[in-house]
C-alpha cells in the first residue's frame, strides 16, 4: 500500500509516518515509480507506534516495542526491553504523581491560609 492509504488506515498523517521512517522505525520499499510501498505488517507498527504516543510514551520509547513486533511477537510489549519500557514509565507516572500531590497539597494550603473555610474542591 502507498504512503496515504497507510496513513488512512493508521489515523497518523502522511508526515508523521515520514518521520518514523527518518527515525528507523518504519521503513518503506520502494517501487519502480519511487513511491513508497509498505505491508499489512507496517500497519500494526504504525498502530503500536500511535498508542504508546498517545499514553505519554516518547518516540525513541516506542523503539523496542517496533523491534520486537518485527521479530514476529504478536504484542510489542511481550519482549523483556519492551517490558523495561513499560517499567520505567510507571516508575516515572507513578513521580509525576507524587509530585503533583505535593503541589495540591500546597496550593491547599495556601488557599486554607488566605481564605480559612474556603471549600477545596476534591477535598474529603
Amino acid at each position: 500500500m502507498r504512503i496515504g492509504e497507510l496513513a488512512e488506515r493508521t489515523g497518523v498523517s502522511t508526515r508523521s509516518l515520514r518521520y518514523y521512517e527518518q527515525h528507523g522505525l518504519l521503513s518503506a520499499r520502494r517501487g519502480a515509480n519511487g513511491y513508497r510501498h509498505y505491508s499489512e505488517q507496517d500497519v500494526r507498527l504504525v498502530s503500536e507506534i500511535r498508542a504508546l504516543l498517545s499514553v505519554g510514551f516518547t518516540l525513541e520509547d516506542t523503539r523496542p516495542f517496533v523491534h520486537c513486533l518485527r521479530s514476529g511477537h504478536s504484542s510489542g510489549g511481550s519482549c523483556p526491553e519492551s517490558i523495561a519500557v513499560y517499567q520505567r514509565k510507571l516508575t516515572q507516572i507513578d513521580q509525576e504523581i507524587r509530585v503533583l500531590l505535593a503541589r495540591r497539597a500546597e496550593v491547599t494550603a495556601q488557599l486554607a491560609e488566605s481564605c480559612p473555610g474556603c471549600f477545596v474542591r476534591g477535598e474529603t
